[in-house]
Parts: structure tokens; C-alpha cells; sequence
């Protein structure tokens, strides 16, 4: 939950680039459905953890000489430093080509973090939790269906 709270954290930060980037009135309508719903789910983790007595970030002073880009190497998808600072200085339709690719990366990750939560042996047995990652699971999918043929791309189906 953790990590997830800080992958989430990072698709709030892209999307808010798309106001100041973009014309594109199909992406200003993703991209605040993908605000929307990743600050919310972010306010349900946090509310998750803080009812169990955990922290909502993760501590990173066990973490020493590790900076922030490579501690987002740890989560799948996430794009890196380089990758957002593309992202920042793009404007019109390149803005829209890094965001959509970058986006699908980044929810790509979230699908990995879901599938690894289920892998884990009794780690899906909380009801709520299971509810939580299944809707995570299925709109990540939804989006990523638009944002590929958005991109002009065949819609691939991920293996579940």
C-alpha cells in the first residue's frame, strides 16, 4: 500500500501537467478520470494503513545513500527522472504522444503491483483489500484499452 501510494502519487503529478501542455480535450478528459481516480484511491490507502497503525509513506532512512530515482526503481512502471523531465518540457502533440506511452508504463506497473499483491500468500485475504486491488486491476485495464488506441494502437489484451 505503500508503494502504491507513491506509484499513485506520480500519475497525479503527469496528469497535472496536461492543462498547461496540452489542447487535446480527449486527454484533459482522461487525464482528470486518471486524477480523479488515483487521488481517491490514494485517500482510501492511506485511510487503510493509518486504521491498521502503519505508515502511509515509506520510511527511508533505512535506506541510506539511496536518492529518490533509484527508490522508484523498486516500483514497476514508474517512469524515471529523465522520463518525467521529457514529459515537463513537452508540449502539444509530443506532450500527448510522452504522456499517453509514459501513462500506459506507469499503469502497466500498477497491474505488476496488483498481480504481486495476489501472489503472496494470504495477502489478498483482507475483503477489502481484494475488493480495492480487483477495481485497481480492471479500470488500470480500461485505461489502458483507450489510452493504446488513443495512440493509434491495437488494443492489446494483457494476460490476467
Amino acid at each position: 500500500m505503500q508503494g502504491m501510494i507513491m506509484h499513485h502519487a506520480q500519475a497525479v503529478e503527469m496528469t497535472a501537467l496536461i492543462e498547461s501542455h496540452t489542447q487535446n480535450k480527449q486527454l484533459s478528459l482522461l487525464g482528470a478520470r486518471i486524477s480523479k481516480s488515483q487521488s481517491d484511491e490514494i485517500k482510501f490507502m492511506e485511510r487503510w494503513l493509518e486504521v491498521r497503525g502503519e505508515p502511509t509513506s515509506i520510511a527511508m532512512h533505512h535506506m541510506q545513500g539511496m536518492d529518490m530515482s533509484s527508490h522508484q526503481m523498486l516500483m514497476p512502471g514508474m517512469l524515471t527522472p529523465k522520463q518525467m523531465d521529457a514529459l515537463r518540457k513537452a508540449k502539444g502533440e509530443e506532450f500527448d504522444q510522452l504522456f499517453l506511452s509514459g501513462m500506459i508504463q506507469h499503469h502497466g506497473g500498477a497491474l505488476v503491483m496488483v498481480k504481486d499483491l495476489f501472489d503472496t500468500a494470504g495477502a489478498g485475504q483482507d475483503a477489502e483489500l481484494f475488493s480495492f486491488a480487483t477495481d485497481v486491476d480492471s479500470g488500470q485495464r480500461a485505461e489502458i484499452r483507450i489510452m493504446q488506441t488513443m495512440l493509434g494502437e491495437k488494443p492489446v489484451e494483457e494476460k490476467r
